[in-house]
């Protein structure tokens, strides 16, 4: 029998998935691509993945018009770096940022949004540079986090055509900020000034997102909506989804805001279909990375049965709720167990586009989207976190390596039986250990911002 590459297989299987849809015409060959993504929004803060108290009727909607993933991972435990893999196809091993901040260097801001910060730079190829190029409408809204002021990174120099929001992580706290970032100038919120909070940052980015969809709807688009709900600092401009809850008040903030960003994902949906956009537009919705701790303790249960948190390599800091919808192409009412990552957002949106996407970590998952392949060949996942030193992580097919620092032994779980990583397996299975630390010696190249 003839051996089939892993890329052939990925060429020939993407091909096969998308001949229904090259079929249809020129017109439908390119579709419009949403990708919606939460700010530590936990892998059970969903009703569609087991949430209980929280309300989220859009999107669980959105999950029975679509397949809802059942181990799709974040690239990264925190923020910036898992925009840095979505953005670039690259895992941290090989990023350019990976970490919120750098242990030595980095770029100082001038303009007191925070410490100092990695930017990317000219030779980091985005996926919003190759989707314009192949002729797609590219925007922006939300958090960015890759970039400060006036350098190489920001988005407008990245491959999106329109941009507003905020910059980095720091400044994306503060959700009555007195600016925003429109472009490359500094946009002044008159409404938040003098310790006013009558613009809420988050409404604004919706109204971003459904003007940018109606101006654009004759032609492709990519939409990149990243939410900064439901980040650290809780505010909300009402409750009343919660207000008769007998929950501590900042859980009545946290679930009042995940249930407004719901229902403005309904509305963004809702305009689709009235711009007769809805069968050729694939939206995404998605989280950054796991829920950290919060006061309330585990009333919500957010990171569902999951052991670890944001900023940690257990599934916990790194399992994701993901959606994925595409009326009439992707399954609706799907549940798939595939595992897939950040990384591989890049090669896909090519894919979809008809662009080529550069040598990168990730490879193009349209097949187990569309449902015409269960699951992507043999492969490795890779992650990294510089937090306490060098932490890494490895998922191959079943097995799960997590690595504490750079000192010690690996750990080695079978999600297949013990998804909560709570029995270290290593030791009964030295072959497995084996193959993942030589795929470990070869995985990473050195940072000059997080040396090890």
């Amino acid at each position: 029998m003839k051996k089939t590459s892993r890329r052939s297989f990925l060429k020939t299987a993407g091909a096969t998935a998308l001949a229904p849809l090259l079929a249809q015409g020129a017109a439908k060959q390119r579709p419009n691509i949403i990708f919606i993504m939460a700010d530590d929004l936990g892998y059970a803060d969903l009703g569609c993945y087991g949430q209980e108290l929280i309300r989220t009727p859009r999107i669980d909607r959105m999950a029975r018009e679509g397949t809802r993933f059942t181990q799709c991972y974040a690239g990264s435990p925190v923020c910036a770096p898992a925009r840095n893999t979505l953005m670039t196809g690259q895992h941290t091993g090989h990023t350019r940022i990976r970490e919120n901040s750098p242990r030595v260097g980095g770029t100082v801001e001038a303009f007191g949004e925070g410490q100092r910060r990695v930017s990317l730079e000219p030779g980091d190829v985005t996926v919003a540079q190759l989707l314009k190029r192949a002729g797609y409408a590219t925007g922006i809204t939300g958090k960015w986090g890759l970039a400060e002021p006036s350098t190489a990174g920001v988005p407008n120099r990245k491959g999106f055509d329109e941009w507003l929001g905020y910059l980095n992580q720091n400044h994306a706290a503060d959700y009555f900020t007195t600016y925003l970032w429109r472009n490359q100038q500094k946009l002044t919120l008159e409404g938040n000034r003098d310790s006013k909070k009558r613009q809420y940052t988050h409404d604004l980015f919706t109204d971003f997102a459904l003007d940018f969809v109606q101006r654009h709807r004759k032609h492709p688009f990519f939409l990149y909506l990243a939410y900064t709900i439901p980040h650290d600092r809780l505010e909300v401009p009402e409750i009343e989804p919660c207000v008769d809850q007998a929950w501590p008040q900042q859980a009545k903030v946290y679930a009042s805001m995940i249930t407004r960003m719901d229902r403005d994902l309904g509305r963004l949906l809702d305009r689709l279909k009235e711009l007769d956009l809805d069968s050729n537009s694939i939206v995404f919705f998605c989280s950054d990375n796991g829920a950290p701790d919060r006061p309330w303790g585990d009333l919500f249960h957010s990171r569902g049965q999951f052991r670890g948190k944001k900023g940690e390599l257990h599934e916990g800091g790194i399992r994701i709720p993901m959606i994925a919808r595409w009326p009439g192409q992707i399954h609706a009412g799907g549940t798939s167990e595939s595992a897939w990552y950040f990384p591989d957002f890049l090669p896909t949106a090519c894919a979809l586009a008809g662009a080529d996407p550069p040598k990168c970590d990730g490879i193009d998952v349209s097949p187990i989207l569309l449902g015409t392949a269960k699951e992507p060949p043999d492969r490795f996942l890779y992650w990294e976190f510089h937090k306490d030193g060098l932490q890494q992580a490895v998922r191959w097919k079943n097995w799960k390596a997590v690595r504490p620092n750079k000192d010690r032994q690996l750990e080695l779980y079978n999600l297949s039986e013990d998804s909560v990583e709570a029995r270290n397996s290593a030791s009964q299975h030295p072959d497995v250990v084996s193959r993942i630390t030589s795929f470990l010696r070869t995985v990473r190249t050195e940072s000059p911002y997080w040396p090890t």
